[in-house]
């Protein structure tokens, strides 16, 4: 079934308006923001779960949903002249046991989650279709800022990254899932657990100055990179102290 189509003039008889909330009105096309509503060419076969997706709104991102002024599931269908109402969906949503996915064009993201503590799984070479699947494999949420990659209807979870730059996309996913962190355990590079080791375990794998310089270190059990305190600590630091703070005001 194709999607229900836009109506260019609001005097259409039948079409469905969908109606958005503020926070969801960047979804909409230009024209159509300032009234937060899109209408539709009324379809007998449409469900709502269909006419949110005709109105450019994944479905991942909305909470209630209202029909003519009464809850309603997505796979109920418009009368001629509804109105579909959405709700933004609500926060904090439950963390992902199985942790986060997220599409090729936010691996710096990954690597920021990842020194929160966060198990964020992040490829470069992830066709759409394979991130879906591994996604539902594995229980984790999709992050992506592809609102055609949440609309496929096999996606059990999944989020749009709000933000156009790293910072703010970080703020974004701790506002919406509010995360317990645990800085510095896994590896930024993989995502497997960090563990400290023994100096004389990793000294073979390190420059003199290096262990000169430090005594404390930890290593991945996945990929096997050692860590210590370096250059870079301070902005760590940073991180982790914003990601702390953010997590207090919503607390």
């Amino acid at each position: 079934m194709g999607a229900p189509r836009d109506v260019p003039a609001p005097d259409v008889p039948g079409a469905v308006t969908v109606a958005l909330p503020p926070a969801l009105r960047f979804l909409l096309p230009p024209r159509d923001r300032a009234d937060g509503m899109r209408r539709l060419r009324f379809d007998p076969d449409a469900t709502l779960g269909h006419l949110v997706r005709a109105a450019g709104v994944p479905p991942t991102e909305i909470g209630a949903v209202r029909l003519d002024g009464q809850p309603a599931p997505l796979t109920a269908r418009a009368r001629p002249g509804s109105t579909v109402a959405l709700e933004e969906v609500a926060r904090p949503e439950p963390a992902p046991d199985g942790g986060y996915l997220l599409d090729v064009g936010l691996g710096t993201l990954a690597r920021r989650l990842r020194l929160l503590g966060l198990d964020a799984a992040w490829s470069n070479r992830a066709e759409d279709a394979d991130l879906v699947t591994r996604a539902d494999e594995e229980d984790r949420v999709l992050l992506t800022q592809d609102r055609g990659l949440l609309m496929r209807r096999a996606l059990a979870r999944g989020a749009l990254v709000r933000g156009a730059g790293t910072d703010d996309q970080l703020t974004d996913v701790l506002d919406r899932f509010a995360p317990e962190l645990a800085p510095l355990t896994r590896c930024p590079a993989c995502g497997g657990v960090v563990r400290p080791v023994p100096t004389a375990e990793v000294a073979p794998l390190l420059e003199p100055g290096t262990l000169r310089s430090h005594a404390e270190f930890s290593r991945c059990v996945s990929c096997g990179q050692v860590y210590w305190r370096g250059a870079h600590a301070g902005r760590i630091d940073a991180l982790v102290a914003a990601a702390r703070s953010a997590a207090g005001r919503r607390g």
